[in-house]
Order: structure tokens, then sequence, then C-alpha cells
């Protein structure tokens, strides 16, 4: 029996931010991807739902099924199962917004610069320009405020131009 997997859809793009075995390129049908506020966090996070056109990102597999240390990760999440809406070969799964937590409208929760950087970086890498766009397209909640975090520090290392995200462009 093949290991499981994940979909990931924001920072787990970023090939650089884990390493797990065989990423590989996908889009997930009918399904969206949100930014949330929510007061067990200081910064907004991406979550993905289902209804939408589809999204990007990567499946990546879980050798032997050891999943504690993604949902350590993706702690605020719930895993659910897409094996089915991916027609992947082996169990597949996607982490989504906990229903448990609740969601605020507090605008010191907005979307860390840093966090966002991380995530175009991956799509760029993974999916180039046109990955870019189809991320800022494909992903809803932009009404909330952008917090330049990056000379904050334990901030992820710099990124090129090219890999970062001017307030234009999510405006």
């Amino acid at each position: 029996m093949s290991d499981p997997a994940f979909f990931g859809y924001g920072s787990l793009v970023n090939l650089a931010t884990h390493d797990y075995a065989d990423p590989q390129p996908a889009t997930l049908p009918g399904w969206h991807r949100v930014w949330h506020m929510t007061d067990t966090r200081d910064a907004a996070f991406l979550s993905a739902s289902p209804g939408g056109d589809g999204i990007d990102g990567i499946i990546a597999k879980v050798p032997g099924a050891d999943w504690d240390a993604l949902d350590r990760r993706e702690g605020a999440y719930q895993r659910i199962d897409v094996t089915d809406a991916l027609a992947a070969p082996q169990p597949t799964a996607i982490y989504s917004v906990a229903p448990h937590l609740a969601v605020t409208a507090d605008p010191e929760h907005g979307i860390l610069l840093s966090y966002l950087d991380v995530v175009v970086q991956g799509f760029l890498k993974v999916f180039g320009e046109d990955g870019v766009t189809r991320f800022f397209d494909t992903t809803r909640g932009w009404d909330m405020p952008i917090i330049d975090d990056r000379t904050t520090p334990g901030r992820w290392p710099a990124f090129s131009a090219k890999e970062t995200v001017s307030s234009a462009t999510v405006a």
C-alpha cells in the first residue's frame, strides 16, 4: 500500500518549509481558498473550503502515515479526506479551518506580509507567474489589513523582489 498524502494550498506549497516526499503540483476542483481571522491567532491564516472553481497546490506523501508532525504544524485545522475530489491513487487529506474556531473581524489580526511572501515564493517556484496570479484570483478574504512585519526578528529569510508582495498587488 502506498503512503497517504496531503494537499497543501498555502505555505505548504513552498517546498522550503517542509521535506515531505515526492511533492507534485495539483489542482483541487470544487474548492476555494480564504483568509480567516480568529482570536486564537495573532494574524490571519489561509484555509480552504468546498465550493469554488478549484485551487492549485501540491500533493506530497506522508511516509508511514505518520501524521503527527503535520497535525502539529496545522494545529488550527481539521484534516479532511479529499481523495475522491482529487481522484488520487492514495488516501489524500487537506487541512481546513477547524469548526470550533471563532472567526473574528478584529483589524489587529490582518495578513502578515512575511507569511504571504512565503506563500507567493512557493507558488512562483512551483507554478510560475501564472500560478501566483491564480493564487490571488482564487483566494477570498483580501478585505483585511496587510501587516508589514518583514523586519520582525525571526521571520522567513530574504526574498528576491519577484518573490515578495507589494501592497499594490493585494489592493
